[in-house]
């Protein structure tokens, strides 16, 4: 890795080389946390959730300048994916491992997100009490419990032919619900600017 900018395909390969911690993100796992950051009710500042991708390690970086383009990279994703959202038609597509079969997995992911909701909890409850906002995030909190153990998935929110579905969709549901998200809060915060003129 020369001192430029890093593909997304060699970011992967950092995340998972030995450089990387153990327990650090892997690309779909880190691209639908910084999905669940972009869509998400505020910012989350960057050292802050730069910490939850290496899992509050510390890589360990061949130089100064392999860190700052490894950085480099998932800041400049954080910002595709925000163009992408904000881009009409949709213009982010979330990042999804295929299996051996070629069958979607979309589970990192969406474990992911689920990460960065968990980092604002509180902030995101109204988005839970939402009817529609609810309805966007149940399909990634499925799929983000497809990836713990059954005795701790809790009451299935969605059926396991719906889930089945969701899975096969996945790329096309994802950013969709990403998107809605997104835009719940922007509405949201457009609301309440014009409560307080």
């Amino acid at each position: 890795m020369d001192g430029g900018a890093v593909s997304l395909d060699e970011l992967a390969y950092f995340l998972n080389s030995d450089s990387a911690p153990q327990g650090c993100m892997d690309l779909s796992e880190l691209d639908g946390f910084l999905a669940g950051l972009v869509a998400g009710p505020e910012v989350v500042p960057r050292d802050e959730w730069l910490a939850e991708v290496w899992d509050n390690d510390e890589p360990d970086y061949a130089d100064e300048a392999e860190r700052e383009s490894v950085e480099q990279a998932i800041f400049d994703r954080y910002a595709a994916i925000e163009t992408g959202l904000d881009a009409t038609p949709l213009g982010y597509a979330a990042i999804l491992w295929q299996d051996e079969s070629g069958t979607t997995v979309a589970e990192d992911w969406a474990a992911g997100f689920m990460q960065a909701v968990t980092l604002r909890a509180k902030a995101w409850q109204p988005a839970l009490a939402d009817e529609d906002a609810s309805m966007l995030l149940i399909p990634i909190a499925s799929l983000a419990g497809m990836t713990l153990p059954e005795s701790e998935r809790g009451g299935q929110a969605m059926t396991d032919d719906a889930l089945e579905g969701l899975m096969q969709d996945a790329e096309h549901v994802l950013p969709v619900c990403v998107l809605g998200l997104r835009r719940f809060w922007a509405e949201r915060a457009s609301e309440s600017r014009m409560v307080r003129h």
